[in-house]
This record gives structure tokens, C-alpha cells and sequence, in this order.
């Protein structure tokens, strides 16, 4: 089928990024349970999945509004239901949890209409914001598996991440409240994908 005929939700890495949302149970339930190697494996397949699904939409030119929309909704999710089973775990402090939830709430509430609207797209400091938040989660659970001195670091490099979700979040709703209704992004779209 090709990309004319075929519907913008039915692409090989909107596929990847449902199969983010069904692994993101079993990761947490192991989470829950006490970071071991199962744990940090499935968590790194799990992350993997973000990469994976935007490249495979570039490679087989398979994007798709659909994929532009559930892929941040994804990272998002994903991220508050991994940090909640951090915190339920006494990994991570629930004031994190609290500021990223916060943080999301205020971005959904006042900037997803420009967003939808293609009037602000991703910026590089939310994606260096992603990176950071979820490369920290991945040490974090790693650390606790394997070498549990280390769980501080991995701590510190989250709270630079949370730091940059409240910087990145500020600088998303401020470019939303500025955009005019009918200008275009100035970046990037929505998502690479």
C-alpha cells in the first residue's frame, strides 16, 4: 500500500510507539517489584522504542500526523508512569513526580491547541530534555540493579533533567501564547515523526 492509499495512523512506527504504550506495564509492574536486569532490559527496550520509531519513520518516509501526535504522548506518559513507580519504589522523591506532572498539566492546558494547530513545534531544548530525564531513569533503575552507590548520581542527573522539564515546559507554553492563530511553526514539527 502506498503512503497515498494507506490511512496516516496505519505506518510500521505508529506500531512501534503502541507497542511503547503495551511494554510500559509490564515496566513498571517490574519497577515496582525492585529493580533487577530484567527490569533495566525492559526499560531499555522500552526507551528504545523513541529512537526506534523515529528513524523508522524516516527511513521507509512513513510519517504521519498521527505518529506527530501519539509519539510525544508516549514519551510523556511513559515518563510520569515510570517516575511514579520510581517514587512508589523510594528511588526518586514524589516532589520529582509532582514538578513533571505539574509541569505537563500546565504545557496540555495552555499550549496543546498551538501545538495541534502547527503553530509551535518541538524545540531542541525539550528534546535535550527528554533525553536527559529518560537517560537518567535508565541509569537510575541500572544502578539499582547492579551497583547501588551509584543510585545517587543517577539521582542528581535526574533532578538536571527535572530542572530542564520546568525550563523547556516555560519556554513551550510562552512560544504558545505568542504564536499568532495562523502562523506556521518557526522549528521543526510537531515531532520528528
Amino acid at each position: 500500500m502506498t503512503a497515498a492509499n494507506r490511512p496516516d495512523w496505519a505506518t510500521i512506527p505508529n506500531l512501534v510507539t503502541l507497542v511503547r504504550f503495551v511494554l510500559l506495564a509490564p515496566v513498571c509492574l517490574l519497577l515496582l517489584d525492585g529493580p533487577d536486569t530484567l527490569a533495566v532490559v525492559l526499560l531499555l527496550v522500552w526507551a528504545s522504542t523513541d529512537w526506534v520509531d523515529g528513524m523508522l519513520a524516516r527511513a521507509l518516509d512513513q510519517t504521519s500526523r498521527t505518529g506527530a501526535i501519539i509519539d510525544p504522548i508516549a514519551d510523556r506518559v511513559g515518563l510520569v508512569a515510570i517516575v511514579l513507580s520510581l517514587a512508589v519504589a523510594d528511588l526518586l522523591p514524589w516532589a520529582a513526580l509532582a514538578i513533571i506532572l505539574a509541569v505537563d498539566v500546565a504545557m496540555v492546558a495552555l499550549a496543546t491547541q498551538a501545538a495541534l494547530g502547527g503553530r509551535i513545534s518541538v524545540s531542541w531544548l525539550g528534546k535535550i530534555r527528554t533525553f536527559v530525564l529518560m537517560s537518567s531513569v535508565f541509569l537510575l533503575v541500572a544502578a539499582a540493579a547492579w551497583v547501588p552507590s551509584l543510585v545517587p548520581a543517577a539521582q542528581v542527573l535526574f533532578w538536571v533533567g527535572v530542572v530542564l522539564q520546568v525550563v523547556s515546559g516555560a519556554d513551550y507554553i510562552i512560544r504558545a501564547r505568542r504564536a499568532p492563530a495562523d502562523a506556521p511553526a518557526a522549528e521543526e514539527p510537531l515531532s520528528p515523526r
